[in-house]
Formats: structure tokens, C-alpha cells, sequence
């Protein structure tokens, strides 16, 4: 298997034959005063319509560079403002051609549309049709080949480095601004010109007055896509019954938008995510997030619902539905719904290490959920000066989850079984204003109010000792425990905020805001015995009724100026907390806290930055670390919640570099991370044999992290390269029988890949990827390295047929047991449609080699894992489609 890598990384890296030789026109490009101009679009058109459209954007300097092959070519410049000049060239040798444009009226969104790419301050407008072959099937496919774009296997999307955190279709936000939908389901040749968005705010009439690291992509259709109904079906069936299909239905006119989207399957195509889950909870605008207080949410117990990467069975269905509605020009509304109902399996075995002893332990699991999620949203605009926004949110889950736990620990073995049935309700409303009252002052306001309410209900069952000594067990053969829990919070913000502009270069902002909470949280565990009563745990300390109340009454003032190439950004938030643990008859508590905040940016040229941003943040951790009673956490476990915590208070240090150009496959991105919780919540483990009970407690310097993160990309010649470097270090404090210990973990990783750009051969990624971990654990020290070497391969050839597939050779090494473990990853596909058939036909297969489980490695604050994840056999699938 490494020969034939290392074969494929000579095929990528060489030239294929002597007919890619290519020469270099290059140049600067200025105005008629002599001034080089930045971001001119330089288009290479070649006579031969058979061959490529190749491009380059000028730099800071106006200079530019092209790669050609030994053939005829019309050169254009083209620049916003500015005359276009051609002429046509033929290379045998490099060459240098300096270029002049004279300033013309010419009409500017013509211009746009000739060039490949439009850089213009934030915005970056692509034009697909000009780099792109056509093959291409669905959006993501598109955006792999942009300049500057990158896509990852869970559907998020980078451009120069930043992640896109929104998500728009002419305008309109996609499913609530998700990405991953958009790029799995949107069809490629719906899509005419992809913009990206730097600095985006939605409420637009505010993007001069506060600085947003949020970045959107928008996505404009084909004009013969518009006031037509498209999509697209396919459905497939595979061995051992196996199936996947899905289906896509899009509708779109300027006043009015509607997409379906519908999936079933078994082969694990992963609809939903975590990420997506929390993503739908949009609630306020992002401009009311600055110097607000975190409030922990209860959330673990939820978790387990969702679903998962790798299964041994799987029953996926999902079904989406998304509309806007333009109802007037001063009324616009939008929503979503969408449901998802999950089967699948699940089996992991793990050894762990904890503190004082080493388990081996086996949980198989299986899991039954639905989920039900919706959206409302209304904008209305009723002058020129005031918009108002409402949105209305609901969530609901109904879940069922089972597992089976064997757990071994110095030859002494015990099963446990764990039942668990859990719902959830979630409802958020959102009323919010904004006002430009002038040029210099603007204002905004918003009420925002969310219910939340949890209920998970657990059954463990077993024939052996469980949690011995910690619980009053009556002694029966099969021991049964019940333990119902609940959280619910209300919660209402409100702020008001006012941008004053002093001119220009000057700004000042000031905020006042308050938040009310008002979390329950409730425990009952107890035995059900054989004759059906019940042997309640309530008299050896267990079982919670409590109620947490605070009130976080806040003010904050900014001034942000800019002189020359620096903007400075900063003020600070004071927040007056009060607070009431109600358990016990424990006393309302309150405090004032000082939260210093600055941004500091240098912008040395357009694409190239250096940012600093310090934060001192501050959070409450929810109900249930508050609950001085005991509760069950686990079947080796019980948790006992603190009165006396307090807001935990932390440092936070960024450093960000950024040189971006990605039109010249050039960019380099860099960050430096330090973190240090001053007033940190830590826990102390107290071992009872195997069993350990876990409690929370508020201590001075609990953590610090310090991180180094970079990535550079260059395109030379028809070839991709990139690597990258990741080094975090973490220190904290835990307390193991009330005694201090001092643990670390470091993680470093480095990666780099090859891709190659040729025009008429197949599109390879060659890469690797190795990652060392470093866990110390009191005075146990594991060491893990994995190693992963990747092909990515793609290739349009013939008359329609589309082949790819992707190969991954892992080697996982625990080197602390001195164990490791190989295998290979692989999927490949072949999909077969004319360009002028709405028919295409696939064959695809997953898990090529018949892998059976996957190695990694997880850590927690007194658990190190070495996890062994155990995935579907190979599957074997023939899919007919039909696009609409």
C-alpha cells in the first residue's frame, strides 16, 4: 500500500508529458498617472475553445503573473472604472508585458460579469460559469474549485482562512444560515455567481458601525432558474439491503422562495449534525453579544440523541422545508421546519484510565429519536429610518436511548444496562429594533425571552455491585434504579444600545442591559424492589428540588478611532450579578465585576492583516453544578453540586495574522492563543474502590491554555500545496480524595497536501497528517500518535462520466501500552450523465476494504480513553437520479 502512494505522489508532483510545458507572462498593471492599481482581473481566453480560461488578480504592487501553455490567447484587463484593454500573445519563453488602463464610464455590472473573480473591499464576487467545467453535480463540487475556498467533510465552508457563517440564496438566508445543507443540496448548474460577504451584518444600516467577524455566502441563481420550479431525485439500493435516496425542490422568484429538501437511508449519510442542531438557535443579533455574560445549559443529556459519525446500524429519515415570502416592500417573512427521526446503533469499547486504577469497558447502544424544529421571522421596515425584526423559535425531541455496559477493572467484571427516555422543549422569541436617526447617531434595542425544559428518565439495571457504599442498595438479585431529572429555565434579556459617530475616524458606543434567570433543576433516584415499592435515596443525601435565580444587570461604553492603517477598539462592561442558590435556605448573593475588552487591527495591505483581540470573560455554569445534593450520574459515578460557586472569570489573548491571496493560490494564516481561567470551577474526585464521586468547586488560577495554529497555501504551476501546524497546551487543576494535583495535556499536529490543477487529467490530493498527544493524568502519562496519509481523486473523462474516490491509510499507536493498530479507509464512485440528459446513473461503494472500527483518543478532567469505534461493513450502492 505505501508503493502505491508513493507512486501517486511522483504522479502528482511531476509533469505528465512534455505538452504542459508552460511559460510565465507576467507584469504590473498601472493607471495613466503611473499608480499600480490592485485587484485588476488579467483573463487569458485561448483561440482553442477546447482549452481553459486561465486568470490572475493583481496584487498590493499591481503586479500579476500567468502560466500559459504554447498556444493563442486574447488577454484582457479588466478593472472596475476603468477602459479594458485585450491583445493576443502566443508564449515560447517568459515573458514580461506591463499593462496601463485609462479610467471610462463603462457600466459596472457588465464588467463584473466578464471577470472570473471581483475583489472589492469586503466583498468577493465569483463567477462560476468561468472556472468551472460543468461537471460539476451539486454546490459544494462548485466550491472546491474557487480560488480561496475550502470545503470539509461536515459541510462548513472557509474562504482565506475564515469560516462562512452564513448562508444565503439571493439574499435570503438558507435554512436559517446553515451551510451544510446548502452545499449538499443545492444543484451546481442552479448556480450562477457565489459572493462572499467579509464583516456581514443583517441589519445593514448598522455594518459602518460595529466591526462583525461574521463572513456570509451568497449564492445568485441562473436567471432561467428564477420563477421555475428545479431539483433534483435519486434513490439507490445495495447489498445487504442497504439504500440511500433523496430529493431536492427549489423555487424561486423575486418575491417569493421555497425549498424542499427530503432524505432516507441507512448507509449513515449524516443529515443532521450537533453543530447544526445548536446552529438553528439563532436568537438575537450577534451585535448584542459583546461583553455578555455565558449561562451554562444542561445539554449533556441531550447529546446522545443526535447522530452519530460512525454507527453499526443506521435508519436515517429527514425532511426540511424552507420559505420567504417578500408581502409587501415594507413586510418580509421567512421561516423554516424541519424533522428528523433517527435509528442506529452503536458500539464502542474503550480502555480507561482514571486516577487510582485502568477499566476495559464495552458499551453498545442503541438510540430512537425524533426531532421536530421550527422558525418564523418578519422584518418590517416601516420608514427609511426604523426596521423591525421578530423571529419565533420552537424545538421539540422525544428520544429513547439503551445501552449495554460491560465494564472490567483487575479481573473483577460487571454488566450494567442503561435505559434512558428523554424529551425536550425549546421555545425562543425575539423582538428587535433598530434605528438610524441620523448620520451620527443610531440606535437598537432587544427583548429577547427563551424557555428551555429537559427531562430525561433513566433506568439502570444489573446483577452485580453497582456504586457500593455510595447508595443504600437493598440486596436483591437483580438490583433496578430509577432516577428522573428535569430542567427548566426561563430566561428574558433585554439591551439597549447607541452608536454615536463623532466623525469619520472617531466612534462611541455605550450599552445598558439586564438579565433575568430562572433555572429548576430536580432529582429523584431510587430502587424498585421485586414487591414493586420503592427504596428512595432521598435520606442518604440524594435527590434535588432546586431553584436558581440571577439577575445580571449590565453597562458598557466603546471608543473605536482609526488613524492610518490601525483601528483600536475599546471599553469595558460592568456587570452587577445577583444571585440566589435557593437549596437549604442558602442567602441572595451579589457582586460587581469590571470585564475590560479591545481589538486592535493593523491592515498593512488590502489581504494582509494583523489582529489582536483581549477579552476578560465571565460565566455562570447552570443549576445543577449549584445542587449540594447527590444525584447518579453514571454507573460508576454520583455528582454533587456546589452552593457556594460563584461566576468564573477568564483571560482571553488573540493574536491573528492573515495574508491572504487566493486568486494566486497564496495565503498564510496564523494565530497565537492564550487563555487563563483567574477564578475557575475545578473538580474534586473522591475514589471509593472504582466508584468516585464528583464535586465542583470555585478556586483562583484553575486552567491555563496557551495555543500556535498556521497554515500556508501556495499554487505553484498546476500544483496545490499546502501545510499547516497546530500546538495547544493545556495545564489545570483537579483534586483527586481532597488533595491537589496538577494535570496537562499538550496536542500537536501537522499536516500537508498536494493537489494538482490540470486542465484535461484527473484532479489528485495527496497528503499527510500526524497528530501527537500528550495526556498526564496525576501521575499517569499516555502518549498517542496517529498517523494518516490520504488520495483524494476526481476525474471527468469521456463523454459524462464523473469517477472519484478518496483513500485514507491510518496508524493509530498508543505507545504508553506499546499497541497500534492499521487500516484503510476507502469510498469511490463512478456517476455517468449526459449534458443533455436529466438522467444520471451511480455506482458507489463505502468502506471499501471492509474496515471494522476506528482508533482515536479522547481525554476529560480525570478520564484518558483509548477508544476503539466500531463502523458499517462495506457497502455496495447503484443510484439512478433525475434532475428537474
Amino acid at each position: 500500500m505505501k508503493i502505491c502512494f508513493n507512486l501517486l505522489v511522483c504522479f502528482v508532483l511531476f509533469p505528465f508529458n512534455n505538452s504542459y510545458t508552460q511559460n510565465s507572462l507576467k507584469g504590473t498593471v498601472k493607471d495613466s498617472l503611473n499608480r499600480p492599481l490592485v485587484n485588476v482581473t488579467i483573463l487569458a481566453e485561448p483561440k482553442d475553445s477546447l482549452q481553459q480560461i486561465k486568470f490572475a488578480i493583481t496584487d498590493d504592487k499591481g503586479r500579476y503573473r500567468l502560466n500559459l501553455k504554447s498556444i493563442l490567447y486574447t488577454v484582457t484587463a479588466n478593472y472596475l472604472g476603468y477602459a479594458k484593454q485585450s491583445f493576443e500573445i502566443k508564449l515560447n519563453e517568459d515573458q514580461v508585458k506591463d499593462i496601463v488602463l485609462k479610467q471610462s464610464a463603462e457600466n459596472l455590472k457588465e464588467v463584473i460579469l466578464d471577470m472570473p473573480m471581483v475583489v472589492k473591499k469586503d466583498t468577493i464576487t465569483y463567477n462560476v460559469n468561468q472556472l468551472t467545467t460543468g461537471e460539476e453535480r451539486k454546490l459544494k463540487d462548485i466550491l472546491k474549485k474557487l480560488p480561496g475556498v475550502e470545503v470539509d467533510r461536515n459541510g462548513g465552508i472557509t474562504v482565506n482562512g475564515k469560516k462562512i457563517t452564513h448562508m444565503l440564496v439571493e439574499n435570503k438566508k438558507f435554512f436559517g444560515g446553515g451551510t451544510k445543507l446548502a452545499v449538499d443540496n443545492i444543484p451546481a448548474d442552479a448556480v450562477k455567481q457565489v459572493e462572499v460577504l467579509d464583516n456581514y451584518n443583517e441589519i445593514a444600516m448598522l455594518k459602518d458601525f460595529q466591526e462583525s467577524e461574521d463572513m456570509a455566502m451568497n449564492i445568485k441563481l441562473e436567471d432561467d432558474k428564477k420563477d421555475f420550479v428545479f431539483g433534483d431525485v435519486e434513490a439507490g439500493v445495495g447489498n445487504d439491503e442497504f439504500y440511500n435516496t433523496q430529493s431536492n425542490l427549489f423555487y424561486y422568484s423575486p418575491k417569493t422562495t421555497l425549498n424542499v429538501i427530503g432524505n432516507l437511508n441507512n448507509v449513515r449519510n449524516r443529515v443532521f449534525t450537533y453543530d447544526q442542531f445548536f446552529s438553528f438557535q439563532e436568537g438575537m443579533n450577534s451585535i448584542f453579544d459583546k461583553g455578555s455574560t455565558s449561562f451554562g445549559d444542561s445539554y449533556d443529556d441531550f447529546s446522545d440523541f443526535l447522530e452519530k459519525e460512525d454507527v453499526i446500524e443506521s435508519d436515517r429519515k429527514f425532511g426540511a422545508i424552507n420559505f420567504t415570502q417578500e408581502v409587501n416592500n415594507k413586510l418580509n417573512i421567512t421561516g423554516y421546519g424541519i424533522f428528523s427521526k433517527t435509528k442506529e446503533s452503536t458500539l464502542v469499547e474503550s480502555t480507561n484510565e482514571y486516577n487510582t486504577f485502568t477499566e476495559d469497558r464495552s458499551i453498545a447502544t442503541a438510540t430512537n429519536n425524533q426531532l421536530a424544529m421550527g422558525s418564523f421571522n418578519a422584518i418590517f421596515t416601516p420608514n427609511y429610518k426604523d426596521q423591525w425584526h421578530l423571529r419565533s423559535q420552537f424545538k421539540s425531541a422525544d428520544d429513547q436511548y439503551s445501552n449495554s455496559i460491560s465494564s472490567e477493572v483487575d479481573t473483577v467484571s460487571n454488566l450494567f444496562l442503561n435505559n434512558r427516555f428523554g424529551d425536550q422543549t425549546f421555545f425562543n422569541q425575539t423582538v428587535e429594533w433598530h434605528r438610524k436617526e441620523s448620520r451620527t447617531h443610531s440606535f437598537s434595542g432587544v427583548i429577547d425571552y427563551t424557555y428551555d425544559k429537559l427531562t430525561p428518565r433513566t433506568l439502570w439495571q444489573t446483577n452485580d455491585d453497582i456504586l457500593a457504599g455510595l447508595i443504600p442498595i437493598v440486596d436483591e438479585p437483580s438490583i433496578s434504579i430509577n432516577q428522573f431529572k428535569q430542567t427548566e429555565k426561563n430566561q428574558i434579556k433585554s439591551i439597549f444600545k447607541h452608536y454615536w459617530v463623532l466623525n469619520r475616524n472617531n466612534h462611541i458606543y455605550s450599552t445598558i442591559g439586564n438579565v433575568n434567570l430562572n433555572q429548576t433543576f430536580f432529582t429523584d433516584d431510587a430502587q424498585e424492589l421485586y414487591d414493586a415499592a420503592q427504596n428512595n435515596f432521598g435520606e442518604a443525601g440524594f435527590n434535588n428540588d432546586f431553584n436558581f435565580r440571577l439577575n445580571d444587570a449590565f453597562a458598557g461604553i466603546f471608543y473605536k478611532f482609526r488613524t492610518g492603517i490601525f483601528t483600536f477598539d475599546q471599553g469595558a462592561f460592568v456587570h452587577h450579578y445577583r444571585w440566589n442558590p435557593d437549596q437549604e435556605n442558602t442567602s441572595v448573593r451579589d457582586k460587581f465585576v469590571l470585564l475590560p475588552n479591545l481589538t486592535a487591527k493593523v491592515e498593512i495591505t488590502r489581504s494582509e492583516t494583523l489582529q489582536l483581540n483581549y477579552e476578560l470573560k465571565s460565566s455562570f455554569s447552570d443549576a445543577s453544578q449549584f445542587a449540594n445534593r447527590f444525584y447518579l450520574q453514571s454507573y460508576n459515578s454520583v455528582f454533587s453540586g456546589n452552593t457556594t460557586l460563584e461566576n468564573t472569570l477568564r483571560h482571553d489573548l488573540n493574536l491573528r495574522f492573515t495574508k491572504s491571496k487566493g486568486y494566486r493560490g497564496f495565503g498564510i494564516y496564523a494565530t497565537a492563543n492564550y487563555s487563563k481561567q483567574v477564578e475557575g470551577i475545578v473538580d474534586n474526585v473522591n475514589y471509593e474502590g472504582i466508584n468516585l464521586v464528583v464535586t465542583p468547586f470555585l478556586v483562583d488560577n484553575s486552567s491555563e491554555t496557551w495555543g500556535l495554529s498556521g497554515r500556508v497555501s501556495k499554487k505553484v504551476s498546476q500544483i496545490n500545496l499546502q501545510t499547516g501546524l497546530r500546538y495547544t497546551n493545556t495545564t489545570y487543576l483537579q483534586f483527586v480524595n481532597d488533595l491537589e494535583v496538577e494535570n496537562q495535556n499538550s496536542n500537536t499536529s501537522y499536516n500537508f497536501s498536494a493537489k494538482t490543477l490540470y486542465d484535461d487529467w484527473p484532479i489528485i490530493e495527496v497528503g499527510w497528517r500526524q497528530n501527537f498527544g500528550n495526556f498526564s493524568l496525576g501521575n499517569n502519562t499516555t502518549n498517542f500518535v496517529t498517523t494518516e496519509a490520504f488520495i483524494n481523486f476526481d476525474y471527468d473523462f469521456l463523454d459524462g462520466f464523473i469517477a472519484s474516490a478518496d483513500f485514507t491509510s491510518y496508524t493509530y499507536r498508543n505507545e504508553t501500552l506499546d499497541q497500534s493498530n492499521s487500516y484503510e479507509i476507502a469510498n469511490a464512485s463512478l456517476l455517468y450523465q449526459k449534458k443533455s440528459s436529466a438522467w444520471s446513473f451511480k455506482i458507489e461503494a463505502q468502506n471499501v476494504f471492509d474496515v471494522q472500527f476506528k482508533n482515536q483518543n479522547s481525554f476529560t478532567s480525570y478520564i484518558i480513553s483509548d477508544l476503539r469505534t466500531f463502523i458499517l461493513p462495506r457497502i455496495v450502492l447503484f443510484s439512478i437520479g433525475y434532475n428537474l
